[in-house]
């Protein structure tokens, strides 16, 4: 393969070698899901989404897997504070989640575990560090990871023992032998009755944070698997304690390649809960639609901050527009499945995966449909267009149909007008035509179409109709 992929753990670009040929796995740390998720979280699942896609596009079986955090602190507290089971508040999170990623034009992963199915191996894990002398168990029945003694500990965020020493003048909490220790099985406490607990060789307890990780991605993709991803905030502490669990266990490197996302900003501040200054995928969908979401977040690549302001959203739709009217400038594009790309065919193709095949360089490859739009605008040219509806699909943009996202704008919020603008009865004439063609991926497309615009569809064997969300 000629894809290089930038690895957090050597700081440089490396080739990417599948560890099985012909197949990539890849492991992402997903949502702690005790609230709506915000636009971090649509950068990470965004990004990754696009990784996939184009290991898939470079011909690659993909084993995705990102886990749903669905046990934790911040989740018991809610759950009590709501009054509900955590069953009860995690389900409902998880379809919200689904809900926000479906409407960005995210594939499903292949796996999407939950933690709370994966406690027994866990278990095997603590109990398999225990007995190498990498875990011990404190008076308060908390069992910890003994951080020095493994020596590779900081490899992968570039921070010494030395550096992190600096802790010890703080006081050891938790029954912990040395600061730099973190917690695998919490003891459960006899003053917090409602907490959720297991049974183990421990005592009655629930899982530290950091273990579900490595306990999922090893039931899943094996002692070893090509890439391991997530946000730039999760590289220290948390993948450098997986890590450490992992290859204290196995003895082996656990991730052939590790990827960090940059952070979302705002006012060049991070984006975060606790600053406040974060927005809800939810609340931005309101103002701005899906797609343009989408395209805010390719544009930039993966690896460098993201600034959110509503007028970059703004720009982005406009830039997005400009690609739907070179699609919408030509008569008969086709609208079906998407055939495989010959990547050697052309100069548009060829610079298109030259660029994602550095380090997944979504600028370069948005700056490509740029020129092909700005070709097809010159020459009208239909091959063209369809080739540049292909390498959009290739990063989840372009599949609307283009009239109908050209004239769907405004019910976004981001213009004055309250009215979509859209020919609703055209569009089910259209539908109705696709469906009889059994273009079934064109009527479905036109239902979603619609729906992002707030118009809903009903079947029934007098015809369709229509009525606003």
């Amino acid at each position: 393969m000629s894809l290089s992929i930038y690895s957090t753990r050597v700081r440089d670009l490396v080739p990417f070698k599948p560890l099985d040929a012909g197949k990539a796995s890849l492991y992402v740390c997903g949502m702690t899901v005790y609230d709506l998720c915000h636009l971090g979280h649509a950068r990470v699942m965004v990004a990754f989404d696009v990784v996939q896609r184009w290991l898939r596009a470079s011909g690659l079986e993909v084993n995705y897997v990102r886990n749903i955090t669905d046990i934790d602190d911040k989740i018991i507290a809610r759950a009590i504070q709501n009054g509900e089971s955590i069953r009860a508040l995690t389900d409902r999170m998880i379809a919200e989640m689904h809900a926000d990623a479906d409407a960005l034009g995210i594939e499903r992963p292949t796996s999407e575990p939950r933690a709370m199915d994966y406690v027994p191996h866990m278990l095997d894990m603590i109990g398999a560090l225990q007995a190498k002398g990498l875990a011990y168990q404190s008076d308060n029945g908390d069992v910890n990871y003994a951080v020095r003694e493994f020596p590779k500990y900081g490899a992968l965020s570039g921070k010494s023992l030395d550096e992190l020493r600096a802790g010890e003048r703080v006081a050891v909490a938790g029954g912990k032998a040395d600061p730099l220790d973190f917690v695998l099985w919490k003891s459960a406490k006899a003053q917090e009755p409602d907490e959720a607990k297991w049974e183990s060789p421990f005592g009655l307890g629930r899982p530290g944070w950091h273990i579900e990780c490595s306990a999922m991605s090893c039931a899943l993709l094996g002692e070893q698997f090509d890439i391991h991803g997530g946000g730039a905030d999760l590289q220290f502490p948390h993948h450098e304690n997986e890590i450490a669990q992992t290859e204290g266990v196995t003895g082996k490197p656990m991730a052939q390649v590790w990827m960090h996302n940059g952070f979302v900003r705002t006012d060049n501040e991070k984006m975060s809960k606790s600053l406040g200054n974060f927005f809800t995928i939810r609340e931005v969908l309101k103002a701005f639609d899906p797609e343009t979401v989408r395209f805010f977040i390719i544009r930039a690549h993966y690896r460098s901050p993201l600034n959110y302001s509503d007028a970059h959203l703004r720009d982005a739709k406009g830039a997005l527009k400009r690609l739907y009217t070179a699609l919408a400038s030509v008569d008969g594009l086709d609208t079906g499945g998407s055939q495989p790309i010959a990547w050697d065919a052309n100069d548009f193709t060829r610079a298109f995966k030259a660029a994602m095949d550095e380090d997944f360089g979504t600028p370069g490859a948005v700056a490509v449909l740029f020129d092909l739009a700005a070709h097809v605008n010159k020459t009208g040219d239909l091959a063209h267009a369809n080739l540049l509806r292909q390498l959009g699909g290739v990063l989840g943009l372009l599949q609307s149909v283009p009239q109908s996202f050209l004239q769907g704008g405004d019910s976004h919020g981001d213009t004055d007008s309250g009215d979509s603008g859209v020919d609703v009865d055209a569009l089910i004439a259209q539908r109705a035509e696709a469906k009889a063609a059994k273009n079934f991926a064109l009527a479905d497309q036109i239902r979603q179409d619609l729906l992002a615009l707030g118009i809903v569809l009903k079947d029934s064997a007098a015809g369709t109709t229509w009525e606003r969300a």
